[in-house]
């Protein structure tokens, strides 16, 4: 079965670990290493496993984490967005003697 599979894989590499560094993806990276224009929250492991949300199982863009910490002065749990900051190119002018 299917689900065997990526439930003892999840198994192996998450369940024990610690989490020893919590990262929003910069905007160049997520640009780089993914083609996203959006950032997500990416969780770093103790076994250098680092866990990055995406919108969906093909990688079509960062993706939101949803959890069920209470906090006061919020309705509902707190969820971790994803960030849009546009990433700053640099215009190079070619030709230009100034």
């Amino acid at each position: 079965m299917k689900d065997k599979y990526w439930q003892n894989l999840a198994n192996e590499h998450l369940v024990g670990r610690t989490i020893v560094k919590a990262e929003w993806l910069k905007p160049n990276e997520a640009k780089r290493i993914m083609g996203w224009d959006q950032q997500p929250l990416e969780l770093h492991l103790d076994n250098g496993t680092i866990l990055t949300p995406s919108r969906d199982d093909e990688g079509n863009d960062a993706g939101a984490l949803f959890t069920n910490i209470k906090n006061k002065g919020m309705i509902g749990e707190v969820g971790f967005p994803v960030f849009r900051e546009r990433i700053k190119w640099k215009k190079t002018l070619i030709g230009n003697k100034e």
